[in-house]
């Protein structure tokens, strides 16, 4: 009896490792047919770099990128700052991407407004004094691949996003420190709160215009181009222009809380143009 329970035994286990071993035969044979075929390959490295070395991956990523416009330099991040958390997306746009927004944008240029935290209408400020307008979020096939890039970059579904604002301050032109995210429940009704930013610089500018947190927690003067920041650009950590750069900093922690050391303004524009894209991006899903 013992014996026909040990050879059932046997017999099954010897079924089971037949099935496993066919299985893998025709997922070997498949693989192989795609690969044929050219619709599946295998991440080769051909500068002879290391498997696990991240910036050939993010390179070959940048190099397979074809659905944007113009040619893309090579893209790194930059960690800028923990407290906001703020990272700096090296040359995020193509120069060609760049013109395109600018001049979508110039025809349909109105003196900047802030948002009424009590009735969620636009209402014009002397803190901001900057001209700017807004693209409806996907509204052609180039915005379309921005968004998705903004999207894969950020790791926010696209439908979180409000549209692209396109902003220009001229000389002497500026935006005080404030937050992005809402005090009040009348402006998180859609999409819930603001968690992210991400702030596009569609030109350089030749001085001023920077980026500032004044309520950075680092020590701010040790940023390499320190020297080469204004008055107003030395008061807190802060970003110069430059065209094709991408700021992403966040207005929550990680536990989805504000964080008042997301503080932030734009210095004014001393010499030059400054034009800039702002992506802003909601908790939950933001309808338009």
């Amino acid at each position: 009896m013992m014996k026909v329970r040990h050879s059932r035994l046997h017999a099954k286990k010897w079924s089971t490792f037949t099935s496993v071993l066919s299985m893998l035969f025709m997922l070997t044979v498949v693989l192989l047919i795609l690969s044929g075929l050219g619709i599946f390959s295998l991440p080769v490295s051909s500068d002879g770099s290391s498997p696990n070395d991240l910036s050939s991956l993010r390179r070959i990523a940048s190099e397979s990128d074809g659905g944007g416009m113009g040619k893309r330099e090579e893209q790194w991040t930059e960690i800028l700052s923990w407290e906001p958390r703020a990272f700096l997306f090296h040359n995020f746009l193509s120069k060609e991407e760049c013109e395109y927004l600018i001049n979508l944008a110039k025809p349909h240029m109105l003196k900047s407004t802030v948002v009424d935290s009590k009735t969620g209408q636009s209402k014009d400020s002397r803190v901001r004094t900057s001209s700017g307008m807004f693209l409806r979020r996907g509204r052609d096939r180039f915005i379309r691949e921005i968004e998705k890039r903004i999207a894969d970059f950020s790791f926010i579904p696209v439908e979180h996003g409000e549209g692209l604002q396109v902003l220009h301050y001229e000389v002497g032109q500026k935006y005080e420190a404030h937050f992005d995210y809402f005090l009040d429940e009348f402006n998180t009704k859609n999409g819930g709160q603001r968690t992210a930013t991400l702030l596009m610089y569609l030109s350089d500018v030749e001085e001023g215009g920077e980026t500032v947190f004044p309520a950075a927690n680092m020590n701010v003067s040790s940023v390499p181009w320190w020297n080469e920041l204004s008055e107003c650009g030395k008061k807190g950590l802060a970003l110069k222009p430059k065209m094709g750069n991408a700021l992403l900093f966040w207005s929550t922690r990680p536990d989805a809380t504000l964080d008042p050391s997301s503080l932030h303004g734009s210095c004014p524009v001393i010499r030059g143009n400054k034009w800039s894209a702002t992506k802003w991006m909601h908790l939950g899903e933001y309808k338009v």
